[in-house]
C-alpha cells in the first residue's frame, strides 16, 4: 500500500503529508465528527506535534484517538 501524498496551506505556508489511505480515511471521518475541514484537523494536529514530522504526528493522533475511543467503549 503506497502512501497519498496531499498538500495543505498551514500557519500561512504548503506543506505536503503523505499516508496510506486507511490514515486518510480515518482522518477525513475524524474531522466530520469534530465538526472541521480536513485542512483544519491538520492544522490543529499541526500545533501539537512538537519536533514530530507532521505525517507521523497525523498517525500518532489517529491511533491515540481510536485508543481513546476503544478504552470508552470497554467502559460501557
Amino acid at each position: 500500500m503506497r502512501p497519498e501524498k496531499r498538500s495543505f496551506s498551514i500557519q500561512g505556508h504548503r506543506t505536503s503529508i503523505s499516508l496510506e489511505s486507511a490514515f486518510w480515511s480515518a482522518l477525513k471521518i475524524a474531522a466530520a465528527e469534530d465538526g472541521l475541514t480536513l485542512a483544519g484537523l491538520i492544522n490543529a494536529i499541526d500545533k501539537d506535534r512538537g519536533g514530530a514530522g507532521l505525517s507521523s504526528a497525523v498517525r500518532v493522533w489517529i491511533l491515540k484517538r481510536l485508543e481513546t475511543r476503544a478504552a470508552e467503549n470497554a467502559r460501557e
